[in-house]
């Protein structure tokens, strides 16, 4: 079954126009997800606005947003009032700028999606757009409104197609300087990065999604799996917390250039009854 489309609309760049649909590229909706239950009678639980000082149930008709002016101060907005601030659309996702690859920090992604045709008739100005973009080695920048916002996305060719990142605004990225305010200069001997550039080395691999596995959602799904059958629940153990040592030792043991310990003088095993009394026959 064709994927459902979270939006359709036209690309654009300059006068070149095709009609595309936007679809889900990532997705949570495959985790064990759970509702709130009445323990007593098994039954699914809804929730209820109340309101906070009378403590009576409030109806959907009587619900309105509103914005915090002041401790315990409101501004009620209306459905309506909050549509009049909603940009209005056109359905047209226009390329403003084309950029290198890398010319933007993947703290601004948000959240990808594919990037189709939507129809046969633009199916040849998507691929002279996928072609140039693709040759080129470059990114595109493009506007549209999409979720009842103005959403800045990066697209970026991905085999046959399309990828469309939206992107964080500026103001919802937070500054690194608090994060790493704390963080003191450390002059570090040479032998150290030798034996970190080691590992790095001999450690080097590829990114393959297929050998992540999601342990929490999987130990999950073993707890309602045992349930259902009425086994016993085992709980996951957790890993044996590994002992301070010393950072040069450290780095040493994970090069593999740590002291072997000595080797122990084996003892002889002690010999069976049957062994022994062989022995004995045989002297």
């Amino acid at each position: 079954m064709a994927p459902r489309a979270n939006w359709k609309g036209f690309l654009k760049v300059g006068e070149l126009v095709c009609p595309v649909a936007l679809y889900t590229a990532a997705s949570t909706s495959e985790r064990i997800a759970f509702h709130m239950l009445n323990r007593k009678t098994g039954h699914r639980l809804h929730r209820e606005f109340v309101d906070s000082e009378t403590g009576k149930v409030v109806e959907r008709a009587d619900q309105v947003k509103g914005y915090e002016a002041g401790e315990d101060d409101y501004i009620a907005l209306d459905p309506e009032e909050i549509a009049a601030a909603v940009p209005e659309s056109d359905k047209t996702l226009e390329i403003g700028a084309f950029i290198a690859c890398d010319d933007i920090d993947d703290l601004y992604f948000d959240k990808p999606y594919y990037l189709a045709p939507s129809d046969r008739n633009g199916l040849e100005a998507f691929s002279l757009i996928h072609e140039g973009i693709r040759v080129k080695k470059v990114a595109a920048l493009a506007e549209t409104v999409l979720f009842r916002r103005v959403r800045t996305l990066l697209i970026r060719s991905q085999g046959e197609g399309l990828i469309a990142t939206t992107l964080n605004y500026d103001y919802e990225v937070r500054s690194a300087e608090e994060a790493f305010a704390e963080i003191p200069a450390i002059k570090l001997k040479g032998e150290m990065l030798e034996l970190a550039e080691h590992i790095i080395r001999t450690k080097s691999g590829r990114f393959d999604p297929k050998a992540f596995d999601d342990r929490y959602d999987a130990a999950l799904a073993e707890v309602v799996k045992a349930k259902i059958e009425g086994r016993k629940i085992k709980p996951v153990k957790a890993k044996a917390e590994g002992k301070v040592i010393d950072l040069m030792d450290a780095l040493r043991q994970s090069a593999g250039k740590g002291e072997k310990p000595a080797k122990r003088n084996a003892k002889k095993p002690v010999p069976t009854r049957k062994k022994a009394a062989s022995r004995r026959k045989a002297g």
